[in-house]
Parts: structure tokens; C-alpha cells; sequence
């Protein structure tokens, strides 16, 4: 997949970050986003945040299925549509010059691979998102990381790193977390978050048995499922919550110690 660039200005000294992912729409969750939005116009009068980032799983994916069991009452276009008048709402929040990033998850990425076990080779056309006119006007507002096992899946702003997440697992936020700090230089003092298993996980250092690291993992949890798709009828979701993080971060000098601070608010 091409990555879609936005202009990028000079970046400023500080940054302001504000955190989703795994919206899944059309099964995300409105009253998570109306307490997303209220957080985000909040916030943002007090101090503009400069990046928005959804880490993906954006779309749900069941409209691209060959098996129509799995999206009986909905289509591709309209996950399509759905998922820009999300982009846009969020969008419509925050300040112009907030840089708007969308990193592409597993859900997403499985609709552009036109595989023709999963895609019907009616919608393969429609697979390209950017391309589709009625939406590709917002989509291409975003800039779109591809979803890739590796560093390339990453967003680096300074001492935090952003990623949907492949592993899952009780521990998995913290392997992963710490795998992609090696990949992405193995500087110390990092905070890596990601969303991918849907718990929330508030920022903590990780450990070896008794040992602390010098990095933190965060996960973001969703803003999805109001009413779960058949498919989710037999899985626990106890732990799954909904939660925004907010982050600030110097981008000058963060190599030579810790230059963060970050919360997870809960969007329930």
C-alpha cells in the first residue's frame, strides 16, 4: 500500500497528542465518541493538540466479506461512509493545523489486500478507499500508515511511538511495546502505545520480574461495539473498555531522559 502524505510544516518544540483506536465501524459506539469529542473540544480550548491519532481498526471490514452472513445490513460504501463522518466529526474539533494521522490495523488492511478468499470480485474496485470519490476527499486528509509486522507500521513523535498492534495476550502490550522500541532505535524513556486487544491499559513501566525498564507501554482500548456482531457472541469481553490518551511530549532533546507525561481517559 502507498502511504498517503500530508504536507508537513515546521514542527513545533512540544507536542499534544490525542489517542484512539479500533472504532470498527459501523459498530462504534456513539455515546464513546460523543464523550471522545466533549473531551477533545475541552482540551483543545486549554491547549491545541498538534497530532490526532486513530491506531486503526477504523473500519470493521464485514461489507468486503465474501460471506454474506457477515455484513447483513450493511455494505463497503457504507462502512465507508460512516467512517469518514467519523473522521469529520473528530476533525471538525480540532484546531487546522493539527496533524491527523490513521494507522491502518489488521481490520483495515484486510480490505485492501482484494484476496480473493476474502473480497468478492465485485468490490475489489472499491478496495482502494482513496480512490472512491465519495469519501476519499476526508480519507486523504489523514495521513495512512500501512499495516506491517515491523517499524513501518510505526508513528514516531518524538519520545512516543504509536502502533495498532499485532500481538494479543495478557502480556502482549508489553513484548510488543518493547519490541518496537528496539526497532525504533532502542532510545530509553519511551512511551509505545497501541490498541488491537481492546483493554485499555494505563501508561506503566516495563518490568522483568523485579527489574523496571526505562520504557512505558499504554494500550487505548475502543470506541466500538454498542452491539456486537455475531461473530463476538462467543467472546468474553470483560476486560474490553473504551479510553482516549492524552499526551504531551518535548521533541528536542527527549534522547537524553524522560521528556513526557501522559493520561488515559476513560471514554465509558
Amino acid at each position: 500500500m502507498t502511504r498517503i502524505s500530508v504536507r508537513i510544516e515546521s514542527m513545533p518544540k512540544q507536542a499534544r497528542v490525542a489517542a484512539i483506536s479500533c472504532s470498527h465501524v459501523p459498530h462504534q459506539s456513539e455515546s464513546a465518541i460523543e464523550a471522545l469529542l466533549n473531551l477533545l473540544s475541552t482540551l483543545n480550548d486549554d491547549k491545541p493538540f498538534t497530532h490526532f491519532v486513530h491506531l486503526g481498526d477504523l473500519l470493521e471490514a464485514q461489507g468486503a466479506s465474501v460471506h454474506p452472513e457477515d455484513a447483513p445490513e450493511h455494505s463497503l460504501l457504507d462502512e465507508y461512509h460512516e467512517a469518514a463522518n467519523l473522521l469529520k466529526r473528530i476533525r471538525g474539533v480540532l484546531r487546522p493545523r493539527c496533524k491527523l494521522h490513521w494507522l491502518l490495523g489488521n481490520h483495515d488492511a484486510n480490505i485492501q489486500q482484494r484476496n480473493p478468499k476474502r473480497i468478492p470480485r465485485e468490490l475489489r474496485q472499491l478496495c482502494d478507499w482513496n480512490s472512491v470519490p465519495v469519501v476519499r476527499k476526508e480519507f486523504q486528509r489523514w495521513e495512512q500508515t500501512p499495516y506491517i509486522n515491523g517499524k513501518e507500521a510505526c508513528l514516531e513523535i518524538g519520545p512516543l511511538i504509536f502502533l495498532h498492534g499485532f500481538k494479543c495476550g495478557n502480556n502482549s502490550d508489553e513484548l510488543e511495546g518493547l519490541e518496537m522500541a528496539y526497532a525504533c532505535g532502542g532510545f530509553a524513556h519511551r512511551l509505545i502505545t497501541r490498541g488491537h486487544t481492546h483493554q485499555p491499559v494505563e501508561p506503566r513501566q516495563c518490568r522483568r520480574g523485579k527489574i523496571k525498564l526505562p520504557w512505558h507501554v499504554a494500550n487505548v482500548g475502543n470506541t466500538a461495539f454498542d452491539e456486537r456482531p455475531v461473530y463476538m457472541e462467543r467472546k468474553s469481553t470483560e476486560a474490553w473498555g473504551r479510553a482516549c490518551l492524552i499526551a504531551e511530549a518535548d521533541l528536542e532533546g527527549w534522547k537524553e531522559g524522560r521528556s513526557w507525561q501522559a493520561e488515559l481517559v476513560r471514554l465509558d
